[in-house]
C-alpha cells in the first residue's frame, strides 16, 4: 500500500489512465472485429469500407501508447492483405 502522498496520488493517476487506456484497447478491438466479420461475410466493399475506418482508430491507439507502433502497423498490414485477397 502507498504510504506517501506523492504514492497514493500515482496510484490515482494509474487507476484514471489505466480505464481510459482499456476504453481506448476497447474501442480499436470493436473496430478490428468489424472488419474481420465483413471479411468472414465475404464482402469485399464491406470489408475495405471497414478497414478504412478502423485504420485511424489502429494508429490513433499507437500515437497514445495503447500499442506499440510497429504493432498497430502490423494489424493494419495483415488485415490489408485479408481484404486484398478477398475474390
Amino acid at each position: 500500500m502507498a504510504n506517501t502522498r506523492s504514492a497514493k496520488k500515482m496510484v490515482r493517476k494509474i487507476a484514471a489512465r489505466t480505464e481510459v487506456n482499456t476504453a481506448r484497447r476497447s474501442r480499436m478491438r470493436s473496430y478490428i472485429r468489424k472488419v474481420e466479420e465483413a471479411i468472414a461475410s465475404g464482402d469485399k466493399s464491406a470489408a475495405a469500407e471497414a478497414l478504412k475506418t478502423a485504420q485511424p482508430e489502429i494508429m490513433r491507439a499507437a500515437g497514445k501508447g495503447v500499442l506499440h507502433k510497429n504493432t498497430s502497423s502490423r494489424k493494419i498490414s495483415r488485415l490489408s492483405a485479408r481484404v486484398k485477397a478477398m475474390g
